[in-house]
């Protein structure tokens, strides 16, 4: 009988139901607590979505399943859509417009940085001729999203087009995210010389107030206009920014600055790394998706560098080129990276405000490709 207890309370322990792909995947989460603790990668993302990898990879406990704490959160605010359009509107509250409209032309840097995007649409449509893969064009354009490096834009495309791989996506997105000050300096330094890096920008002019008021109503406006399937994402966004610079809802303004962004960014985090579990994560499939999420955002940011060094040439080096690195969404991530790299090339060289203009851009540009895509594959 007392073997028989024990033999009982043996089968329910971890030592006993540990898989070699659980041991590797928690080594995963451990690595990623590394990254944003030691290194300090973005761990306002990195700590939950870490912790949640590990949480996910605990046998027999099923935190990540469907009736586990973990499933039920990314079942609520992950699936629905829900989460990314909260994580919109505190982005918006957050961000200062005011650089994107003293500097209108930036938009281009914005626009060009989704050039990821529509190429990897294309790329996971020919990852179809290798056995194992077997993506529509809507799975295609959910993944190409992820070359903007916003990663609520791409949950919520991924889940009104490709639910089946929204746990891939949302990985994918959300680790290139946070990756960014380890993935662009490269291709920034590879693509700029020495002297362009240096380039020192002039002072922005100032905004009024009014300008930032009338602002994000004039993008609702021409959003609902031209391509209302992406008015969820701006209109969120533009509503936070709204809350930010009218003035008068200034409690609002600070929830979504602070308890909301934050209470949603470690719940989206925990949910998120409950997808690094292994039988979800250790396939082929989830595997190339990380293959092309990381080719769509070099190529992303690499077409911004590359629109920078065009308008450098146009204005008579006047723009720094490294600011198109901003362009991809990842905000502020981007414009700090860039503003770091500009100062390793001359420590006088501020570039973080020039940088926003061409940040903001880029959330506005991924809400709009989103659209797009959306109204074509959707």
């Amino acid at each position: 009988m007392q073997n028989e207890l024990l033999d009982k309370l043996w089968v329910t322990t971890g030592i006993a139901n540990f898989e070699w792909g659980q041991i590797l995947m928690i080594g995963v989460g451990l690595l990623l607590l590394y990254l944003a603790i030691v290194k300090k990668f973005e761990p306002l993302l990195l700590v939950p979505i870490g912790f949640g990898a590990i949480l996910s990879n605990i046998p027999v406990a099923a935190i990540s399943g469907p009736e586990g704490m973990l499933g039920m959160i990314y079942h609520v605010g992950i699936e629905t859509g829900i989460f990314p359009l909260l994580i919109f509107m505190g982005v918006g509250a957050l961000t200062d417009f005011g650089a994107l409209i003293a500097m209108p032309r930036t938009l281009m840097l914005g626009a060009a940085a989704q050039f990821g995007i529509f190429t990897t649409l294309l790329g996971a449509l020919a990852l179809n001729m290798i056995p194992g893969f077997e993506f529509s064009l809507a799975d295609a354009a959910a993944i190409g999203i992820i070359g903007g490096a916003d990663g609520p834009t791409a949950i919520f495309l991924a889940s009104r087009l490709a639910p089946d791989l929204l746990g891939a996506i949302a990985v994918a997105a959300y680790s290139y995210m946070a990756l960014v000050p380890l993935i662009q300096p490269p291709i920034m330094k590879l693509l700029t010389s020495e002297s362009e890096r240096k380039i020192k920008m002039t002072q922005l002019r100032h905004v009024s107030r009014t300008e930032k008021i009338v602002f994000p109503l004039t993008v609702l406006l021409l959003c609902v206009i031209f391509l209302p399937t992406a008015a969820p994402l701006i209109g969120m966004l533009t509503f936070g920014n709204l809350l930010r610079e009218c003035g008068v809802v200034d409690r609002l303004s600070n929830a979504s600055q602070n308890e909301i962004i934050n209470t949603v960014t470690i719940f989206l985090g925990l949910a998120v790394g409950s997808k690094l579990s292994a039988e979800k994560f250790l396939n082929v499939e989830t595997l190339g998706i990380l293959v092309l999420g990381m080719l769509a955002f070099a190529m992303g940011t690499a077409a911004g560098i590359l629109m920078g060094k065009l308008m450098c040439r146009l204005s008579g080096g006047k723009i720094n080129p490294l600011i198109g690195a901003a362009g991809v969404s990842a905000v502020p991530m981007a414009a700090r990276v860039v503003n770091k790299v500009g100062l390793e090339a001359d420590h006088h060289n501020f570039l973080l405000m020039h940088a926003m203009g061409p940040n903001v851009a880029g959330v506005i540009g991924s809400a709009v490709a989103a659209g797009i895509l959306l109204a074509l594959a959707g």
